[in-house]
């Protein structure tokens, strides 16, 4: 994500390295390289133009502070007005209401069902609201059986009504039974097209002056550039939505999106998501956004997303263990299945400042799990309740049964005894635990 923006960003401001002061030709040299990255990057031309405009005002209206060289003081200036560019402060979405009422929009293929879910999970774990789905997709073939797929995977209720194509009659029964459940939160997940045609339209827009929702969002596919910033503007005319979600960040995307469609819609990024998993969901936040562009990547993210996965008590058994040198092979795949579920591995690197920038050109795939997944699979529930046990014959077998060989279940059980160490010194709490198991894992990743 930004991979691309965020080189030729740098390399803009190694114009103004070793300069003395800021000058109106080098800003202009500078500035110059940054918009040509910004419309390289998918962004628009006159959000390009405005956005440098915008930085030359502010660094030649600036006197350059003797503890500031002029690169650094550009860099600030150009990190706070992306992030004022992408909306400036994270929005909040309205959930009050008995139910609330939230309603998807978007073209078909841009991740709405999916991200539906998504957000259910979220609302039902982190702010421990009863989420209900509703399937207003009376259209694509197995959009009902999808979204009830998807909402079995969160373990929320899903309503739908076979037959019925009426999607305002749907809608309404679906909110009278979940004020009747005591459900707080209604997602209602509608029809997406191919393209943007006025049946759609007008189907949409009577849904909304019919349940009346508490927030509309508009659910884009980021890969899509500069297409999904016009799409946007069209739903926006119509349905005048509150807020954005940009889907697939986590895929090859260079960013248009996001940092467009803020400024030509005018208004907020709500969420995005970053991944397949149900997890897979943040809320945007324009100023980290700005970090990781910058390539100062996002510690704080990284952090919270630990703390959604943190269970306390799970953490003071851990650290018992921990403490008694009883750590076992059960931990560390439990450990490892807690950090898959924080998301795509590459992505999660980036957030940790300098690091992104080293694992550039590293691939780090979502199964780089897998082999160890396999080593620990192999065993018998004794051994992996007591590493000790693992004797020559034992790991043999083990390599046999994993589809590795004996070098790399050895390599394998040397970084577990290093990481069972080092654990013993990190036993303050969860988060040590698993961050922990994180850099023991590293150069397991690497390989």
């Amino acid at each position: 994500m930004f991979e691309n923006l965020s080189d030729r960003l740098e390399r803009s401001f190694k114009i103004l390295k070793g300069e003395g002061k800021i000058t109106e030709i080098n800003v202009a040299e500078t500035l110059k390289d940054v918009r040509r990255a910004l419309i390289d990057a998918d962004v628009n031309y006159k959000v390009a133009k405005q956005f440098t405009d915008k930085v030359k005002e502010k660094a030649m209206g600036m006197k350059v502070l003797t503890a500031i060289k002029p690169g650094q003081l550009m860099v600030k200036i150009v990190h706070d007005e992306l992030a004022e560019l992408m909306g400036g402060e994270a929005v909040p979405m309205n959930v009050e209401g008995r139910p609330a009422i939230i309603l998807m929009s978007g073209l078909q293929g841009s991740g709405k069902t999916t991200f539906s879910g998504k957000l259910a999970n979220m609302l039902k774990t982190k702010q421990h609201k009863k989420p209900m789905l509703v399937a207003c997709d009376v259209y694509r073939p197995a959009a009902i059986e999808q979204l009830k797929v998807v909402a079995e995977s969160v373990g929320v209720p899903v309503y739908s009504e076979d037959g019925n194509k009426n999607v305002v009659e749907i809608a309404n029964n679906a909110i009278r039974e979940a004020r009747a459940k005591g459900i707080d939160v209604v997602i209602v997940d509608t029809a997406g097209r191919l393209a943007i045609d006025e049946e759609m339209m007008n189907e949409i827009a009577s849904l909304k002056e019919a349940v009346q929702p508490q927030e509309t969002l508009f659910v884009v596919d980021s890969m899509t550039g500069q297409d999904a910033v016009n799409t946007a503007k069209e739903f926006n005319d119509r349905l005048d939505f509150d807020g954005v979600v940009l889907t697939k960040l986590d895929g090859d995307t260079r960013g248009g999106a996001a940092l467009s469609i803020r400024t030509v819609v005018t208004k907020p990024i709500k969420f995005i998501g970053t991944g397949e998993k149900m997890e897979a969901i943040d809320v945007f936040h324009p100023s980290r956004m700005a970090d990781r562009i910058l390539g100062m990547g996002d510690v704080v993210s990284l952090v919270e997303r630990a703390q959604q996965l943190y269970d306390e008590e799970e953490a003071k058994k851990l650290e018992k263990k921990i403490a008694k040198n009883k750590f076992d092979f059960n931990d560390y795949y439990s450990q490892i299945q807690q950090i898959k579920k924080m998301g795509n591995l590459k992505d999660l690197a980036g957030m940790i400042p300098g690091v992104g920038k080293q694992l550039k050109d590293i691939d780090i795939p979502d199964d780089a799990f897998k082999r160890i997944e396999a080593i620990i699979q192999s065993m018998t529930p004794k051994e992996r309740a007591n590493p000790d046990l693992l004797n020559k014959s034992r790991r043999n077998r083990i390599a046999k049964g994993s589809g590795t060989d004996i070098q790399e279940v050895n390599r394998f059980i040397k970084q577990f005894d290093q990481t069972r160490k080092m654990m013993r010194m990190v036993t303050g709490g969860g988060m040590g635990n698993m961050m922990g198991a994180m850099k023991g894992m590293r150069g397991r990743m690497g390989k």
